[in-house]
């Protein structure tokens, strides 16, 4: 008699930040009984305890991430990875490593190219304060429009930041750290996608990011093996996108493209 294997879908919010990114998507999936678990990863994620964040190498952002893929395939579930921004990176850095082992990839404003409209000229400079010592005097403070089209959400999120250290949107300083780790897993996903044969992915992407542009897209479109490629590209919104203007078309593509039927494995 077949086995049914049913699927969890992994949630990777953003860059030294919290679930609270992905909150829309996961009432979204849950409420359609899908099964759904948010990532804190060590070392990635904000810690609350910690009066300064300080980053751990990524390749143990991909190992915390793997170890549970593992645990969970060892209970018989079908995995998805689902990520936001740098947690896209952080779940193609574990579909590289472990290709085989992911049903379906979510990939929601995708920086592994950093060209938005809001990217200061003077951005192509930023290996100079990641790998030198020159670092150690700088940190990048979030500031309007926060990623966040909608004036009534940004004015909410710089309530937030006022009073607390992150918000819905993220932390308010992000430290050398855990740019400079993103940037060497940025790196390391763009040499390796193109050598790997990587399962079906849907790429969700606003025309406006104003961090990553649509060459991030195109590169991805460019450069996917094996696994099928859907891309929805959104009217409303900028990078932050389970929180802006589109959020609800987000939710409706991501519900589309997970399987609603388990399939039936031979015991």
């Amino acid at each position: 008699m077949p086995l049914i294997k049913q699927s969890i879908t992994l949630l990777l919010h953003g860059l030294c930040s919290t679930p609270d990114e992905l909150l829309t998507v996961h009432a979204a999936l849950t409420r359609e009984g899908h099964l759904v678990k948010h990532m804190v990863i060590p070392g990635y994620s904000f810690d609350s305890n910690k009066d300064r964040q300080e980053s751990f190498g990524f390749e143990s952002w991909i190992d915390f991430v793997d170890e549970e893929i593992k645990a969970l395939k060892s209970q018989g579930h079908l995995v998805n990875l689902l990520g936001l921004s740098a947690g896209v990176t952080v779940a193609l850095g574990v579909a590289i490593k472990e290709p085989t082992q992911i049903e379906q990839l979510i990939l929601l404003s995708t920086p592994l190219i950093i060209d938005g409209w809001n990217i200061p000229f003077y951005h192509f400079l930023l290996p100079l304060a990641l790998y030198t010592p020159l670092g150690a005097l700088w940190h990048y403070k979030e500031s309007s429009p926060y990623g966040v089209k909608n004036q009534r959400i940004r004015d909410w999120i710089e309530r937030e930041l006022s009073q607390r250290r992150v918000s819905q949107a993220g932390a308010s300083v992000l430290e050398i750290s855990h740019l400079r780790e993103h940037d060497r897993l940025r790196r390391h996903v763009i040499q390796q996608v193109p050598r790997i044969d990587l399962p079906n992915v849907l790429i969700i992407h606003a025309k406006e990011d104003e961090v990553a542009g649509l060459s991030n897209v195109e590169w991805l479109q460019k450069n996917w093996r094996w696994g099928q490629v859907k891309t929805v590209l959104l009217d409303n919104s900028y990078h932050m996108i389970t929180i802006d203007n589109d959020r609800a078309q987000v939710c409706s593509e991501i519900l589309k493209f997970i399987a609603f039927e388990s399939p039936a494995v031979s015991a």
